[in-house]
């Protein structure tokens, strides 16, 4: 499946739920979000449907992520069914680790493959305020089940945010000293709840880059939006995601499911395809509709033009 420029999409990031047991202050308000009934949401049936058809036209390739995902009913059996999809051949979790100690070994069993584990802080203090609450403690206890259990490659993102976090810049990329990680610094961008406040708290990977000595070079994987380095002592890698400053668009190779049934061709766009008339009234063709996402994705995102226009949608709504 290609689109209309040449890329191979094979990469469906699906968004089970808007919900999260975090507040963090650049993805969610803080008083959370309005919980929507049981017919706003994608059933683990539907979404496996919409899984079963997007392998029709080159899907291999499946991330699971929320809100946070793991406080979403069924989870379980989701990851069941997908790893029944012979044709799937990685399932992935983007997660913030709080429930990962718990549910760690089950997921695994079940067929999840890997974990990405958002983590802005190493300071019980600094993560306790910018997640609103949350415990660090319960992360790293995640990471290590993670490891224990076998869903590697594990990766923690982490968005640096100017005069937030600055000081955990040098203690997270030394993890890769002593465990066989990726850490990945994220840009802020401007959606939802960030756009606000991202432009003043900005910091480009570039000055966190110039921040961190003794980094080598690693050659770069393909259709990876990371850029990695690692230390002549590491056993993980230190990487960087750049889309503000400097664009991946052109090795993109993915669509969005929302967990309210919306197919997103970008993730800087507000531009949805409705699957739910398809779902429930049989209103339309699921291939169809997937093949017209396909055609829809656009050369590149244009947030670092006067015509960008900021997404409502927080990123708990969206996946990222």
């Amino acid at each position: 499946m290609k689109d209309g420029y040449n890329r191979k999409i094979n990469y469906l990031r699906i968004s089970i739920t808007d919900l999260c047991n975090l507040r963090c202050r650049y993805c969610m308000p803080e008083e959370g979000v309005e919980k929507l009934t049981h017919k706003e949401v994608l059933s683990i049936e539907e979404i496996l449907e919409v899984a079963g058809e997007s392998v029709k036209l080159g899907i291999t390739k499946v991330r699971i992520t929320g809100g946070e995902p793991l406080v979403r009913k069924g989870i379980l059996s989701l990851i069941k069914g997908l790893a029944d999809i012979p044709e799937i051949q990685d399932i992935a979790m983007t997660t913030n680790g709080i429930l990962l100690k718990k549910y760690g070994k089950a997921l695994k069993e079940a067929g999840l493959n890997r974990v990405n584990i958002s983590i802005d802080s190493l300071d019980p203090g600094r993560y306790r305020k910018i997640t609103r609450g949350g415990e660090i403690s319960q992360v790293l206890e995640g990471i290590e089940e993670a490891m224990k259990v076998g869903l590697k490659p594990i990766k923690l993102n982490t968005v640096i945010i100017g005069d937030e976090n600055e000081e955990d810049i040098q203690p997270l990329v030394d993890l890769t000293r002593k465990w066989e990680i990726d850490v990945r610094f994220i840009e802020l961008m401007p959606i939802g709840e960030a756009s606000n406040w991202s432009k003043e708290h900005f910091l480009s990977n570039e000055e966190i880059y110039q921040r961190i000595e003794g980094l080598i070079p690693v050659k770069r994987e393909s259709g990876s939006p990371a850029t990695y380095y690692r230390f002549l002592d590491g056993k993980g890698r230190v990487g960087f995601i750049n889309p503000v400053s400097n664009h991946f668009c052109g090795d993109c190779n993915r669509l969005r499911l929302t967990f309210d049934g919306k197919l997103k061709p970008c993730l800087h766009s507000s531009q949805e395809i409705d699957l739910i008339p398809a779902l429930r009234q049989g209103q339309g063709s699921l291939e169809e509709l997937l093949e017209f996402a396909t055609l829809q994705k656009p050369e590149k995102h244009c947030m670092d033009s006067d015509e960008y226009e900021i997404l409502v949608r927080n990123m708990s709504e969206i996946g990222g």
